[in-house]
């Protein structure tokens, strides 16, 4: 599977400072590569897929405001750990309201996404230096998420195809570029290819154990330094 074209995406791009945790984020997106969006039918559910995914070698999910007690959701994940013992990281989508992202961020939510362009969620996020990817489908768009904060949603991604991808990375080198919906597993390599820094995958994520760690190890790259396993795992 080829590399990702611009590597790991630095703070630098998104012309906030290197400690700021955007930059931890999106350095594990660009090693993770596919990133799970749960849109479960209550908070229990939730738990339960996350732990699963969390096993199989994933470390960042997204859990969705669609999900009834979604906030319970994300406050009873946080504190979990991924297969080698790293912190999870618990993000929200499918935010756009000022009252979501701060009841995201209050239960703990280590990042914030929303599905098209949304100010009052940007202005939580910039006061509560958290992190957000911000949704858009035009090129103005997602040209606009990643000046504000390096990072954009491709949404809805199928509708352009990686050629759109291919096209918007020509332009935005250093961005991080996240398209999501109506994506199959089995596609998530063209993505990539194409430029994406990790795939949004909301559906089609095999249940079986084996499967699904195959899915994270097959599209995985090495991470920073400090997220490397410890020596044994």
């Amino acid at each position: 599977m080829p590399d990702h074209p611009s590597g790991h995406p630095s703070g630098h791009s998104s012309g906030r400072p290197t400690g700021h945790p955007s930059g931890h984020l999106y350095a594990v997106l660009a090693a993770q590569r596919v990133l799970p969006v749960l849109r479960n039918t209550d908070a229990d559910e939730a738990v339960r897929h996350t732990t699963a995914l969390l096993a199989a070698g994933c470390r960042a999910v997204e859990l969705t405001t669609s999900t009834p007690g979604w906030a319970a959701a994300v406050t009873r994940t946080t504190p979990l750990s991924d297969v080698h013992g790293r912190p999870a990281l618990i993000g929200v989508g499918t935010v756009t309201t000022t009252a979501q992202a701060e009841t995201a961020l209050d239960a703990g939510a280590a990042f914030l996404i929303s599905p098209y362009p949304a100010p009052e969620v940007r202005a939580v996020a910039v006061r509560r230096e958290a992190v957000f990817i911000e949704g858009g489908f035009t090129p103005g768009e997602i040209a606009a998420a990643v000046r504000a904060a390096g990072a954009a949603k491709v949404f809805p991604a199928h509708v352009g195809g990686p050629g759109f991808v291919r096209s918007l990375r020509a332009v935005l080198p250093g961005a991080v570029i996240v398209p999501t919906g109506g994506i199959r597993p089995s596609e998530v390599p063209d993505w990539l290819a194409a430029g994406a820094t990790a795939v949004g995958i909301g559906a089609g994520l095999p249940s079986d154990p084996g499967e699904l760690a195959a899915v994270f190890a097959g599209a995985a790259t090495p991470c920073c330094a400090p997220c490397d396993p410890a020596p044994g795992h």
